[in-house]
């Protein structure tokens, strides 16, 4: 269980779900921008325009900044892997 935890750690499993619901701040801009011209144009339009526009902000915003951490943490597993195997071949040199 402790093994699966730390593979699940190591590939960032589970880690894009919080990654990608982190982002709401386009969402609430665009209802908030929304009710005031809804209310003057008397119609729900605005709400639905700016909403899923905010929406979609927030969704892209998201995707990337989670491909952004994937990244990052490949680089580093591979980083310490050809450190790893660096160290061992020089090891076998000294033997």
């Amino acid at each position: 269980m402790a093994m699966q935890a730390t593979l699940e750690n190591e590939l960032g499993v589970g880690a894009s779900s919080k990654c990608a619901l982190g982002t709401w701040v386009f969402s609430v801009a665009g209802a908030l921008l929304a009710i005031p011209v809804g209310i003057k144009r008397k119609s729900l339009a605005p709400l639905v325009f700016f909403g899923t526009t905010g929406t979609m902000l927030d969704i892209i915003m998201g995707i990337s900044a989670c491909e952004r951490e994937h990244a990052e943490r490949q680089m580093k597993l591979l980083e310490a892997q050809n450190a790893a195997e660096t160290s061992l071949g020089e090891k076998e040199i000294d033997s």
